[in-house]
């Protein structure tokens, strides 16, 4: 199994915490935007008994209001189209599983959010990655690229809209052109959309499940955990219209049993949340990214794309290697007792040469903690040596 690139520097966090070095963390998506007080309320005022089993595909209360979500972004699912998992990992875990077999090959648009190879390996699965570039800002590759790379093996293409780590947004014409794609070659297309509510500067989300004609096709990996800042519950689904996925899908989930009840409890209240939260969180986020990109694009040597989407960019600093540096960063380096910890890109890569100098910046925090990280990573980049 490969390591995270996120959290292999946790030990080393942590032993600057021992030695009262503050750590700004900018390498996990882990927002400090508060739970909605209708999911806490929920759990607070319940008057359960028995902490049983739930239902092995979650509740159906709680799945007919997922599809009650999705009908107001204009999207038809039941809930017979949705199993619930614990957390959007073990619903891409499952996904996998379901449509491959050992020795299979998923083609995925690189950098990906790192543990699509973790589930990959643990399923005996290839990734065969497909290159986008920070100097496109990660755009879609050109359709061609997809084609030339299916074989007999490929069963799936798999993204993530809005990208992890990139922060890129696919837009509509891109989701149809995969769509012709998976389509022409009998292919699963899956989209990992569980940032779909953090949209900017105007665009829309487009999911692959508006593409009637792809529902044998499509589909979907959503999760509570960024939407609601609910990362602790661990409260995933799986969507598909197509009965032999989801069939599948619930074998998978009779296997772990259930999915857990009081988190449940949590996310079904959510689903109650008022626009006014989003609109409020969404507003927090385009600021904290435009001042994020604005200050490190003033740092010398330093490259930035500029994220349309989610709450991630990808930086690309002028050193040689960045799992190296981020180490030295918590093992070295502090201002004013004040260090920060983020995640080396080249984990976010299959092709072993790429993103060696790029880090993934998650702008989780707020600005006054951002300007503090920019400031001590500037000051980090003038005194380290490769």
């Amino acid at each position: 199994m490969p390591e995270s690139p996120i959290r292999k520097l946790v030990p080393y966090a942590e032993e600057a915490k021992k030695r009262g070095i503050k750590v700004i963390h900018l390498n996990i998506g882990q927002p400090d935007i508060k739970t909605p007080q209708v999911a806490l309320d929920a759990v607070k005022n319940n008057d359960l008994d028995i902490i049983a089993y739930s239902r092995t595909e979650g509740s159906e209360i709680y799945r007919e209001k997922i599809a009650g979500y999705y009908a107001k972004h204009e999207i038809n699912v039941t809930a017979k189209d949705i199993v619930v998992t614990t957390g959007g990992s073990e619903a891409l875990s499952f996904a996998i599983g379901t449509i491959t077999d050992i020795g299979d090959e998923i083609i995925i648009p690189e950098p990906f959010y790192a543990n699509y190879n973790g589930f990959a390996v643990a399923s005996g699965v290839k990734v065969i990655p497909v290159v986008s570039k920070i100097e496109n800002n990660f755009a879609l590759p050109a359709i061609e690229d997809f084609e030339l790379l299916i074989t007999p093996k490929t069963k799936a293409i798999l993204i993530c809209n809005p990208n992890n780590p990139t922060g890129y947004l696919y837009s509509k014409d891109e989701i149809k052109k995969l769509a012709q794609i998976v389509k022409k070659h009998n292919l699963f297309l899956i989209a990992d959309e569980v940032y779909r509510e953090f949209v900017y500067d105007g665009k829309e989300h487009y999911s692959i499940l508006q593409e009637l004609d792809l529902k044998e096709n499509a589909i979907v990996i959503d999760s509570v955990s960024k939407r609601y800042s609910m990362c602790g519950a661990r409260i995933g689904f799986v969507i598909s219209k197509n009965k032999d996925v989801i069939s599948t899908t619930l074998k998978f989930g009779q296997a772990r049993l259930s999915p857990p009840t009081y988190a449940q409890i949590a996310s079904e209240a959510a689903l109650d949340t008022p626009q006014s939260y989003f609109d409020e969180v969404i507003e927090e986020y385009v600021g904290r990214r435009n001042f994020l990109v604005e200050e490190l694009e003033q740092i010398e040597g330093v490259k930035v794309a500029k994220p349309q989407g989610a709450f991630y960019c990808i930086a690309e600093l002028p050193i040689k290697n960045a799992d190296k540096f981020a180490q030295w960063l918590l093992e070295k380096f502090n201002v004013d007792g004040e260090t920060v910890m983020i995640a080396p890109a080249g984990g976010f890569y299959a092709t072993s040469e790429l993103g060696l100098n790029q880090v993934r910046i998650a702008y989780v925090l707020q600005q006054e903690s951002l300007k503090k990280a920019v400031h001590i990573l500037k000051e980090a980049l003038k005194s380290y040596k490769d």
